[in-house]
């Protein structure tokens, strides 16, 4: 599975969207777009993430820009995994 991938599949089971995740291009606005999306979901997203991929997430790598789009998520995830 690829990162993109993985990362659709971990937004629609911690935001509870379901098939609207299948939807979601590079381009899809996120923060603000997604009224599930609020601080508490990041902050599940955030740790789902860590478990699913083993990677470690410090509070000063997180801002606005990480969930600005589906895109910057999945390039965040990728640059932690290399």
């Amino acid at each position: 599975m690829s990162t993109s991938e993985s990362v659709k599949m971990l937004l629609a089971q911690t935001l509870q969207i379901g098939a609207h995740a299948e939807a979601l291009t590079r381009e899809s606005a996120l923060l603000g777009a997604l009224p599930e999306l609020d601080s508490m979901a990041v902050v599940t997203l955030l740790t789902a993430m860590e478990e699913y991929f083993n990677i470690t997430v410090e509070d000063d790598e997180i801002n606005a820009d990480t969930f600005a789009t589906f895109g910057n998520l999945v390039d965040f995830v990728d640059a932690k995994l290399h």
